[in-house]
Parts: C-alpha cells; structure tokens; sequence
C-alpha cells in the first residue's frame, strides 16, 4: 500500500553499468526503479507498471529510444509519464528533436547523477505533486501531503488513508477522467488484485465527507468511463 504512494522510476538503458549506477542512486534518493535494457522491454515495462518518470537513453539496439518516445506517447500509460530523453547527442537540432517527438526533458550525457535525481523531481512535481510534498488546492478544498490534512473552505476534513490518496489522485489532474482500472492503479497499487466495483465505494466515502459542510460535489461522474475532479 504505501509503495503505491512511492513515484516509479523505468530506466532504458543497454549498459548494464549505467543501468546498475542509476538503479542505486534512484533507490538512495527514495524512488521505486525497474529497468529496461531495449525499446521492446521498456514498452511492456511501461504497459505493466506504469512508470511516473521514464530515463531513455537514445540510443538503444533495435529500436531506438526516439521510436520508443514515440510509440508511449501513443498509448495512455506513456502518456501519464514524464520521459527524459539521455543522449551523448548535444546538438540544438538533437534536443529539439528529442522534445517534438514527445519528450518532456532532455539530458546530455555525461551528466552529474545529482543533476539527473534533481530533473526527475522537477518532472515529478508537474505530473505528481503530491508525491513531492507539494500541497494542492482546487476551488476551495486544499490537501497538503506533509501534514495529512484536508480543509474545505475553513473546515477540517477527515479522511481515511484510502479516501486521502484517492483525493489526491484527482486533485492532482483537475478534469482528468480517471477509469475505475486506472484509480485503482494508482491507488491501491498494481499487485492489488480487488474488485473495480470497490472504488465506487471508497468514491462515495470520499464524496459523503467532502459534502458534509455544505457546497456542490467537486467529484464528477462520467458514465461509462469513470471519475474527473472539476
């Protein structure tokens, strides 16, 4: 459960070294990590994790890392995923390359370790706030991850951990609509095998005390696909 909660980092890579190097900084620095060592592996890591950060190196046997950019933006998991594109290629026509092809950053290698970490939660805190400690606010209910606490307007909310993390999975995409699969995904976490009927459950939770002051229901239900913030 509270891995869950703990940005997943995929590294690409066909160096074994660099593979290892990353994986150890990454764990030190507090990420979960999974590796890929090809553009194949890295595709099928992505449809069954579902990485928050994706470091791809450019050059990669088979298919390229830029084939590989190309084809997760293409689906919805590399989609939900910031992708750093790590190149030895230097070059402004490189980066931008890199960048129209779908990447959200680029780095040039060699690079300092603590510079890459420090990229990875920049990126972090665009797709994942909450997971940096960042606190949230849409109209007027506000989440802060640090100190556990939710307010709307001037009344403390109390919410359980399960309704919390759901809060602040839709929060953190504001008119994003979240499938049942796909909450439970990101909150209950990818080995949890419980039925989807159980986030309609938890959804209600969450709404029964987001309304007990007063005020509309900030939670939108889309029929047939599932549930949006705003």
């Amino acid at each position: 459960m509270a891995d869950a909660d703990t940005p997943l980092v995929l590294i690409v890579d066909d160096e074994v070294a660099q593979l290892a190097l990353l994986s150890y900084n990454l764990k030190a620095a507090g990420f979960r990590v999974v590796t890929a060592k090809d553009g194949d592996e890295a595709l099928l890591a992505v449809a069954e994790q579902g990485p928050d950060v994706i470091l791809l190196d450019w050059m990669l046997p088979r298919l390229s890392g830029l084939e590989v950019c190309r084809q997760l933006k293409a689906t919805p998991s590399g989609r939900d995923a910031a992708i750093i594109m790590v190149s030895a290629r230097s070059e402004e026509s490189d980066r931008v390359r890199g960048l129209e092809t779908g990447a959200d950053d680029y780095i040039v290698k060699p690079y300092s370790v603590a510079e890459l970490i420090a990229r990875v939660r920049a990126n972090l805190r665009r797709l994942r706030p909450t997971a940096t400690g960042q606190a949230l606010e849409v109209g007027d209910i506000r989440l802060d991850p640090d100190s556990h606490r939710v307010t709307r307007g001037e009344q403390v909310l109390h919410l359980g951990p399960t309704e919390f993390r759901l809060l602040g999975a839709l929060m953190e995409r504001p008119g994003k609509v979240w499938t049942r699969e796909a909450l439970l995904d990101r909150v209950w976490g990818r080995d949890i095998y419980i039925d989807t009927r159980t986030v309609d459950v938890h959804v209600g939770r969450l709404r029964k005390t987001l309304l007990s002051q007063g005020g509309e229901d900030p939670i939108r239900t889309v029929r047939g696909a599932g549930y949006a913030m705003g």
